[in-house]
């Protein structure tokens, strides 16, 4: 793992955003908290290991891609052509110098390119002779996807590099190892390496892919139209070589007598980070966050506080970013924040709710109805599943969140956005579920 000087990584800043004010007796305290990294791309030679850089090339980097090359993706057989093209389109989007694999993905995992346990370095000819290899990829055989994450872990930890990043297609449910295995997979390469999940077709389990991409701090999506993959293949590729720095971590002190109720990742998409906590010292806890290019996210941070008396101020919460360290420590990012509360019998003050946490409570609440109401429609409980779709309806219409409200309405009719006035249409096409279900999570950003 690379040390790290403030100059070569990108300029992290924290702002938070809160209503402070707690009537008497008020314990709980919520504030959103914007993370935004600048200036990536800046990036010089790291302090202790400069061979893992190229000047002005940004750091150095490894991928390994995990394609499903099970018996399904013959149907249809253009699939399986579609998925090696898009394999070739990220390999032709990696920069020189970055390390990479290529993994087929059935009941078992296997080495495409280069093989023998190591990663190539990108370049022209290795770049060509991958593209070589993947004509050699055939559809055949079953799907355990924690033995493709299990190797492409291997593969990542043998470089010395700073960004370890993974991309896996599927088309098919994990039929052939437990969840158990799969979890116990994640678990395992959890911190270890990122991944954006892909699930082609509709004949995969959106919970299982949606499930990888938050276990390694990804992104997930479909990819209905096989056609589409290259282009989204590049889209991924394009984003991972844009990332500066990996493993930062949101670090939250609190005081005595305080508690983090949750931390959730609020923009662009929900992720609850809250079980993910590791203890960093007395008070204080790490939330990973993954790698970061220039970019800019929001965190919903709830914290419980000991009751005060009227007039009484207090420190809620200090927010700061780091980065671990080989000897344990951690390299603090030099951005921080505080989370306030201040007691008051002023009630318009304490009982007014700040724009930002608002906007994205309603954000979390609608990524919540969407995937409770498409569960009732599974079920057969038309009136459960009308009611929580129209909520998401509502909601989506009230925030401004205009792709979700285009998904929503090819779900169910739209009979009064504002009230949630909703009937579930008679026939909805398998993609068009799958995909409202898969980006059921993506937010937008509150109008500042």
């Amino acid at each position: 793992m690379a040390i790290f000087s403030k100059s070569n990584v990108p300029q992290f800043s924290v702002d938070v955003y809160q209503n402070e004010y707690l009537p008497e007796g008020g314990r709980e305290v919520n504030a959103i908290v914007t993370v935004s990294a600048t200036g990536g791309g800046t990036v010089g030679s790291a302090v202790t290991a400069p061979h893992l850089y190229s000047p002005g090339q940004g750091p150095s980097a490894a991928v390994a891609i995990m394609v499903d090359c099970s018996g399904s993706m013959d149907y249809p057989p253009t699939k399986m052509r579609n998925a090696r093209d898009a394999t070739a389109a990220a390999i032709d989007t990696l920069r020189d110098g970055v390390h990479f694999a290529v993994i087929d993905g059935t009941h078992v995992a296997r080495e495409v390119y280069p093989g023998g346990g190591r990663l190539a370095v990108a370049d022209p000819a290795t770049r060509d002779q991958a593209k070589q290899a993947l004509r050699r990829l055939r559809a055949g055989g079953g799907t355990a996807i924690g033995t493709w994450l299990r190797l492409a872990d291997r593969l990542l930890a043998s470089a010395d590099v700073e960004i370890r990043h993974g991309i896996l297609l599927t088309d098919g449910r994990n039929e052939h190892e437990s969840p158990e295995d799969l979890r116990a997979a994640l678990d395992a390469c959890a911190g270890r390496f990122t991944c954006d999940a892909r699930g082609v077709g509709t004949d995969w389990e959106v919970k299982e892919v949606t499930a990888i991409a938050s276990a390694l701090l990804g992104t997930a999506d479909i990819v209905a139209d096989p056609a589409a993959l290259s282009a989204d293949f590049t889209q991924i590729m394009e984003a991972t070589m844009g990332k500066e720095v990996a493993d930062v971590a949101l670090r939250l002190w609190t005081p005595v007598g305080t508690r983090i109720k949750y931390v959730k990742q609020v923009a662009p998409t929900v992720v609850d980070l809250t079980d993910r906590r590791t203890e960093a010292g007395p008070r204080a806890g790490d939330y990973p966050t993954g790698s970061w290019g220039d970019e800019s996210r929001d965190y919903h941070v709830c914290v419980e506080v000991p009751p005060a008396s009227l007039g009484q101020e207090m420190l809620a919460a200090r927010v700061s970013l780091v980065i671990p360290q080989p000897d344990g420590g951690a390299q603090n990012l030099g951005a921080q924040g505080l989370v306030k509360a201040v007691w008051t019998d002023d009630m318009a003050a304490s009982t007014s709710i700040n724009p930002q946490v608002a906007h994205y409570t309603g954000q979390a609440e609608l990524a919540q109805v969407i995937q409770q109401g498409l569960d009732a429609r599974k079920a057969g409980d038309v009136d459960g599943a009308t009611a929580k779709l129209g909520r998401a309806v509502q909601l989506a219409s009230a925030s401004g969140n205009a792709d979700t409200a285009k998904l929503l309405a090819k779900v169910v009719d739209v009979v009064d956005a504002a009230t949630g006035t909703v009937r579930l249409k008679a026939k909805v096409t398998e993609a068009d579920e799958m995909t409202l279900e898969t980006r059921s999570t993506k937010t937008v950003r509150v109008k500042k």
